[in-house]
């Protein structure tokens, strides 16, 4: 039976200035920053705020190389490799459409954009001067929408602590609204002998809250409301 694998960017990115005046990438994961060169850099471009399959990323990538004569540093699938070794890229797979999504974004850690404005700042710059999209195009992207009642519990929760999407979706199976302390947090996650953070996104697998959590997540950071960050 064939599988379906799904990748996406982890991370936010940030322009630094080096001693002699110069710019640089860097991609920065849970307060590391990690640096990039220009085909990494085109790369995690291509995937971030999608959700794309090998062959979609070959598509989104080959736009950007039109445009910005990428160097052939290394095959885009080495590449990819290698971005997913230093976990700027997460992947995903399984046997549906659906079973890959969530192999994907279980374990990954959700960061609303709205409460952040460097990182609504850096995104935003990221759009206009790394894709080229028209300033006034990139402040419709941005501009807040009205969300779904789970896509909105799901920003609620992640407003109050740092969530991944399978931590989310135990909080829906128990009707939890309240995780703004560590000790509420610890009491409603792991308050058992055998949950850990490695393991929870295979004890979600059966939750009846699982697909629309999952899709509620997808669709925020689809509609750059959230990016994703590792722990």
């Amino acid at each position: 039976m064939s599988k379906q694998t799904y990748y996406t960017a982890v991370g936010h990115f940030k322009r630094r200035i080096n001693s002699h005046g110069q710019s640089y990438p860097v991609i920065i994961i849970n307060q590391m920053e990690y640096c990039v060169d220009i085909q990494e850099m085109a790369l995690w471009t291509a995937l971030n705020w999608r959700l794309l399959d090998l062959s979609q990323i070959e598509a989104e990538y080959h736009k950007l190389d039109q445009d910005c004569a990428i160097p052939a540093l290394r095959t885009l699938e080495d590449c990819l490799g290698r971005l997913c070794t230093r976990g700027l890229v997460a992947s995903g797979t399984g046997a549906t459409d659906f079973e890959a999504l969530y192999d994907l974004l279980g374990g990954l850690y959700v960061v609303p954009l709205s409460e952040s404005l460097p990182l609504r700042v850096a995104a935003f710059l990221k759009l206009t001067v790394l894709r080229g999209i028209p300033v006034a195009k990139a402040r419709e992207l941005f501009r807040r929408d009205r969300p779904s009642e789970q896509e909105a519990q799901v920003m609620a929760l992640s407003r109050q602590a740092l969530l991944s999407t399978a931590e989310l979706i135990k909080c829906a199976e128990l009707g939890v609204r309240d995780v703004s302390t560590d000790e509420k947090l610890m009491d409603v996650l792991y308050n058992d002998d055998t949950t850990t953070s490695d393991n929870i996104p295979d004890m979600m697998l059966v939750a009846k809250s699982r697909e629309y959590v999952t899709a509620a997540v997808a669709n925020l950071y689809l509609r750059k409301q959230i990016i994703f960050q590792r722990v």
